[in-house]
């Protein structure tokens, strides 16, 4: 039988010298550790030999909110090679997020920062979690103490295509998250694709500035280099001095718009620092055509842009190089995401799932093998978001133009991208129309230069009761992620409707779009 595993595949794109370096840790504020390929390999054994020693159920799902490290990259890697299923976790979700998700997978491990141990533990204990264990970014928790004790000799399970790998949850706009369920095969065959379109080369090195609890860095940055056996330089959190000082060590960068503005504030930014890159990528966020044009002006790199979902991992993206596909006509273009990639098939819809002549606006769907199987025990929910023909709608609204690139044009359900995560508008409502004293509340969207955008609250108090703005922003705090706080918060009289009473958040958004930019 062909062994599917996802690690056993990047294992196999190992370099032939195990004793090459593999990750190097370039925090400004830490110690410079490297890591080999053969520890890697060695490191993801142990700890595989330790989720198998805890007797574990075929398909058991392992739930990690920890701060970005290598050592939470091994557990990544251990996780698959073991067959198991893996669940990142943003590190900022709070108690009420943490509950429902845990709640929900019904993990067999849960691994937390020591530091949460206390109220993580609780919870995952209450519903019925066996196993929970610590790991901090200094490479200190019990995980690694009891990993210690375990042979550095696997063999990788053996795993099936479409057997599940991943967990990733993302929410809706009713508020509830729903976990998208990807398997070896979605992300393997997302990672080849990518290897090709991006024509990694043997001499690769990727600056890994990103977050590890979702698909922009667990999957496409690291995966990219691993399956291409190029080492990475790994920054535990986004410095944007440090980013450029590594250049001439790197070829490529992937980032979110955000961090590509904060480079652009820094003056040593140049074209003589860049020199030595080959690819500098954006995704998981619009990317502003200033911006894409001052990094031009600055670096002389073009930006290739991208799109993707947790659903699907990548979908389009710009081109890296010429494609016979397309007559060479393969220029990297501002406000695009260029084209579907290969064994994706895109197609924009309207309202009736009728296909729409090049240029038009409608709904965006997709088919391929990177396409998740479904949501984690939404079966309903599931059929509701696939067409009879296989496609999944992905709820974002854009075109395609008579050259072949997409342009996405907004999302048909509200979504907010702050800073590459994405902020759901109801279930934000929902936490402030718990709070004393409000009626009703509506979250928008509006500009920002650094988080491209952010939300801003409209309250409405109930009668007799007096609402403080600061105080609701405040409350939230200890309720959500910091990235889901509004940041600025407005307490109305009333909203603005329609003559079916529901509110016209695009009156919101045009109210408030001028509060961040000129």
């Amino acid at each position: 039988m062909t062994n599917h595993n996802l690690f056993a595949a990047l294992r196999a794109a190992f370099p032939l010298d195990l004793d090459r370096l593999a990750v190097e840790t370039v925090d400004p504020d830490g110690p410079s550790l490297r890591y080999s390929w053969r520890d890697l390999d060695r490191a993801t054994a142990m700890m595989a030999n330790l989720l198998d020693s805890l007797d574990l159920p075929p398909g058991a799902r392992v739930a990690v909110q920890v701060e970005k490290s290598v050592e939470a990259l091994v557990l990544y890697l251990a996780t698959l090679r073991a067959g198991y299923v893996f669940l990142p976790l943003n590190t900022a979700y709070q108690s009420a997020e943490i509950e429902y998700f845990v709640g929900n997978a019904e993990p067999a491990v849960v691994v937390c920062s020591p530091k949460n141990f206390g109220w993580v533990s609780k919870i995952a204990f209450n519903a019925g979690t066996r196993h929970v264990f610590t790991l901090d970014d200094a490479r200190n928790g019990s995980l690694l103490e009891r990993a210690a004790h375990h042979s550095d000799v696997h063999q990788p399970a053996v795993c099936a295509a479409d057997d599940l790998a991943v967990i990733i949850y993302t929410s809706g706009t009713t508020g509830r998250s729903k976990g998208a369920m990807l398997s070896h095969g979605n992300v393997l065959s997302n990672a080849q694709v990518l290897q090709s379109y991006w024509a990694w080369q043997p001499n690769d090195v990727l600056i890994h500035a990103l977050p590890i609890f979702h698909v922009h860095g667990l999957f496409v940055a690291i995966h990219g280099a691993l399956i291409n056996g190029s080492p990475m330089l790994w920054l535990n959190k986004f410095d944007a001095p440090k980013a450029i000082s590594l250049f001439p060590r790197a070829t490529v960068f992937m980032g979110v718009p955000t961090l590509y503005v904060r480079m652009l504030a820094e003056t040593s930014l140049t074209r003589q620092q860049a020199a030595h890159m080959r690819l500098f990528i954006s995704g998981s966020a619009p990317l502003l055509i200033e911006t894409f044009n001052e990094w031009q002006n600055r670096t002389g790199h073009t930006i290739l842009e991208r799109y993707g979902m947790s659903e699907t991992v990548m979908l389009t993206s710009n081109p890296c190089g010429p494609d016979a596909r397309f007559d060479n006509q393969m220029e990297r273009r501002g406000s695009t995401v260029g084209f579907p990639l290969p064994g994706v098939d895109l197609r924009v819809v309207d309202d009736a799932g009728q296909g729409l002549p090049a240029g038009e606006i409608g709904g965006i769907q997709v088919r391929g093998p990177n396409v998740f199987q479904g949501y984690w025990r939404m079966p309903e929910k599931t059929a509701e978001e696939f067409t009879a023909d296989g496609f999944f709608k992905t709820g974002d609204v854009g075109r395609v133009d008579e050259r072949g690139y997409v342009c996405i044009v907004g999302r048909s359900k509200d979504l907010i991208i702050s800073g590459g995560y994405n902020v759901y508008p109801a279930e934000i409502e929902g936490f402030i129309n718990e709070l004393p004293g409000v009626a009703e509340s509506a979250l928008v969207g509006v500009p920002h230069p650094d988080f491209g955008e952010v939300g801003v609250a409209v309250v409405i108090a109930k009668p007799g009761a007096v609402l403080e703005a600061d105080q609701i922003v405040a409350a939230l705090k200890s309720k959500l992620a910091n990235f889901k706080i509004p940041k600025r918060c407005f307490v109305v009289h009333e909203l603005p409707r329609n003559t079916m009473g529901k509110v016209q958040k695009n009156l919101l958004r045009e109210q408030y779009k001028g509060l961040f930019t000129a």
